[in-house]
């Protein structure tokens, strides 16, 4: 059975953006070939809320990683949510996901300290407890073997505050993107999945999700690669 080929849009010298067809072969040799000079590389992978950044990271490390010894790690930017108790404290528990409800300083710090760590110690990472909807310190270990990091998370590519620390730190950054309805309504799904009515579930998506969504678009163009999974089964994938 074919493999299913992504449409992409490829940075290409003079930074223009083309659109050519990849499979997800090809997108395993480009993460594969990014790791240089004995250098830990770092791959970033952005997009707005729903469109399948985790999905493609998990993806991605599973099959570089294979059966044998482990050589890629992810570390996701979810980690550096800021707990719900400092949320209180500052107002902005309602505008939760927003650039200003994350410790963009210490994810970049974290990223410049696995791009310049010696590779003998374990590097630890927080990551997300989404039941929880909370962070979690040291829950996502990085060994010494891991030669290339994914990372994902909304705001890679923001070129305001601690945030500009993030993108020099990344080698490549590939930017998912997902039909609009598509989007909003895995969103909404995984909102109820996770607690939410389906009213709150939407209310939060139009209230918060969707503003943060139309800051991440307009960070696209910064990006190495855009990313346009193939369409669900049933669909046609024309356009």
């Amino acid at each position: 059975m074919a493999r299913a080929t992504w449409r992409q849009t490829v940075r290409f010298p003079g930074d223009t953006l083309s659109c050519v067809a990849l499979t997800f072969d090809d997108l395993l040799r480009r993460a594969r070939a990014l790791p240089r000079g004995g250098r830990r590389a770092i791959l970033g992978i952005a997009g707005s809320p729903g469109a399948g950044k985790s999905t493609l990271a998990e993806r991605l490390v599973r099959e570089l990683n294979g059966s044998g010894e482990p050589w890629v790690a992810q570390v996701p930017m979810d980690g550096f949510h800021l707990a719900d108790a400092e949320l209180d404290r500052l107002g902005r528990r309602e505008r939760k996901g927003a650039p200003d409800t994350f410790d963009a300083a210490g994810y970049a710090a974290l990223l410049r300290r696995l791009r310049e760590e010696t590779y003998d110690d374990v590097v630890y990472a927080p990551g997300f407890e989404r039941t929880l909807e909370q962070p979690l310190a040291g829950a996502l270990p990085v060994p010494p073997t891991a030669r290339l990091v994914v990372t994902e998370g909304n705001y890679l590519l923001l070129d305001t505050g601690a945030w500009a620390r993030v993108r020099p730190l990344l080698d490549e950054v590939w930017f998912c993107v997902l039909d609009e309805e598509e989007r909003l309504r895995r969103l909404i799904a995984r909102h109820e999945e996770f607690g939410k009515s389906h009213a709150e579930a939407v209310a939060w998506v139009e209230r918060s999700d969707r503003r943060n969504a139309e800051l991440v678009a307009s960070t696209r163009d910064r990006a190495d690669l855009v990313v346009r999974p193939p369409e669900p089964a049933g669909r046609s994938a024309a356009r």
